[in-house]
């Protein structure tokens, strides 16, 4: 402000030197000065942001987002603000772990201004003591944890520091949004070492697969020799039923075909003529049986009687007539 007035006061004096512009001289200085009130207390605030504005070197009030006026020489913008959420990269540390193993932790938090007044007077430097915080509550936390877990508690880590650093940054007109650790870096033996374990648990698992493998093929080849022998036998089982079945079926055939044989041999000895008939067939049939026994064999066998043929054909005969008589003794 007093930059601009002491230029208004140049330019008036210089205008009242000049006899031309001498009469102008009262309304440069009018005009000057109410240009650079107009500059001076005329404020225009963009958005998501605040001015902190101090009257005679206190603290006055907070400028909202758009068109604001404030007095010339009694107010003064002391301080501006972002309201936007805004990332903090914190320092890359070394953290010593539960298992006295060291490990560098790279982070990132996102902060934003809640309270510009706050923020304005009550830290220093509130980015400077919230990276600071950070880190050390980053190394108690990794403090009490061991290095394995340390990979698997990403989340947990990052809550408990949005957690300490939140509670810290109200008295600072700030609120932490979140923290995230972007990488952890053992030393390199730890990551050989690591490595070494990674590729052993790999091969364990490969030989394990392996195994398993075979197991469950010696289980299949097994259960289909089992599962054969089983059709086998069913089928050895099936067959000899079919066979047993088919030799009984043969054998009552048989056993009904002779009957039928015998009842028509029955029923031809009753009518006329058939005994005569009989005993002819029946003579025929010794006659030819021993002119067989005489083709298949040197010795010759005859009856010591000639009589004997005679002698059959009547008992031949006999058991015709008992049959005949069976017959004819049946009920109609």
């Amino acid at each position: 402000m007093f930059g601009k007035l002491i230029i208004v006061a140049v330019l008036t004096v210089a205008s009242y030197l000049m006899p031309a512009t001498r009469p102008l001289a009262p309304w440069i200085l009018f005009l000057g000065v109410v240009i650079a009130f107009v500059i001076e207390g005329v404020r225009i605030v963009p958005q998501q942001h605040a001015y902190v504005v101090e009257r005679l070197g206190r603290f006055h009030e907070v400028l909202e987002p758009g068109l604001n006026l404030i007095i010339p020489f009694l107010d003064r913008i002391a301080y501006t603000h972002s309201l936007k959420e805004v990332p903090l990269d914190v320092p890359e540390q070394v953290c010593i772990t539960k298992d006295n193993t060291q490990l560098a932790v790279d982070g990132i938090l996102y902060y934003q201004v809640t309270d510009p007044r706050l923020a304005s007077y009550g830290s220093a430097n509130y980015i400077a003591a919230i990276s600071q915080l950070a880190q050390t509550t980053l190394r108690s936390v990794i403090g009490k944890m061991e290095l394995d877990k340390t990979f698997e508690s990403r989340e947990d880590i990052n809550r408990h520091i949005v957690a300490e650093l939140d509670e810290a940054g109200r008295n600072w007109g700030i609120k932490v949004l979140r923290y995230e650790i972007k990488s952890l870096t053992p030393p390199e033996t730890i990551l050989r070492a690591m490595q070494a374990q990674i590729t052993a648990e790999r091969e364990k698992r490969a030989l394990i697969a392996k195994s398993e493998g075979q197991r469950q093929q010696e289980i299949n080849l097994a259960d289909g020799e089992k599962q054969a022998a089983v059709l086998k036998s069913e089928g050895d089982k099936q067959a000899a039923i079919n066979k047993a079945q088919g030799e009984a079926t043969a054998i009552r055939v048989i056993a009904e075909a002779t009957a039928a044989g015998v009842r028509a041999v029955a029923e031809a000895v009753g009518e006329k003529g058939g005994l005569e008939a009989a005993n002819l067939k029946v003579a025929q049939q010794y006659v030819e049986a021993f002119a067989q026994l005489a083709k298949t064999s040197n010795t010759l066998i005859i009856p010591g009687n000639t009589a004997d043929v005679g002698g059959f054909v009547a008992t031949a005969m006999t058991v015709l007539d008992r049959a005949r008589g069976a017959q004819a003794a049946k009920p109609a």
